[in-house]
C-alpha cells in the first residue's frame, strides 16, 4: 500500500475535499509544486490554476482554485483558496467568454478600464480552462 497523507482542500464557501492522498500538485508563485507525504514543512502563495491530488486507489482528482495558499504539516496538506471549484464543475463557455471580454478590453486602447483588472480576468479564466483541459486527459 502507498504512503498517504491527509489533505483537506478549503474555499472561503466550503470544504470542497477532505481525505486521504497520495499526491497533491499545484500552481504556486514559481510554479507547479508536488507534495507526497513525509514533504518538509511548507506555506506558498497559491495562483489562480488546477489543483490534482491521487487518491489512495491511484484514482485523480482536479480542482480549480483561483489562489490562496498552501500548507504542509507533518502528513497533512491543506489548500486554502479564494475559490475553489472541481474542475468539471467549471463552466467553460462562460470562461471562454471571459478571455474574449478580456482581451476586447485591454486591445480597446480608447475605452477607460483598469488594465489589472481585465488582466486578472484573462489569467483566471485561462486558469480555469487549464484546469478543464487537465481533467480532460
Amino acid at each position: 500500500m502507498a504512503m498517504t497523507m491527509h489533505c483537506d482542500i478549503v474555499s472561503a464557501e466550503e470544504k470542497i475535499y477532505s481525505g486521504m492522498v497520495e499526491l497533491l500538485v499545484a500552481t504556486g508563485t514559481l510554479g507547479d509544486l508536488g507534495v507526497a507525504p513525509g514533504h518538509a514543512p511548507l506555506l506558498t502563495a497559491l495562483i489562480p490554476g488546477p489543483v490534482r491530488i491521487v487518491l489512495q486507489d491511484g484514482a485523480e482528482q482536479i480542482y480549480y482554485v483561483s489562489g490562496g495558499f498552501l500548507e504542509v504539516q507533518s502528513g497533512v496538506v491543506t489548500v486554502l483558496a479564494d475559490t475553489a471549484l472541481r474542475a468539471d464543475d467549471v463552466n467553460e463557455a462562460a470562461a471562454l467568454q471571459a478571455i474574449q471580454d478580456a482581451n476586447d478590453a485591454i486591445a480597446n486602447k480608447d475605452a477607460e478600464f483598469e488594465y489589472s483588472r481585465a488582466a486578472a480576468q484573462l489569467a483566471e479564466a485561462a486558469a480555469q480552462l487549464r484546469a478543464l483541459r487537465q481533467l480532460r486527459k
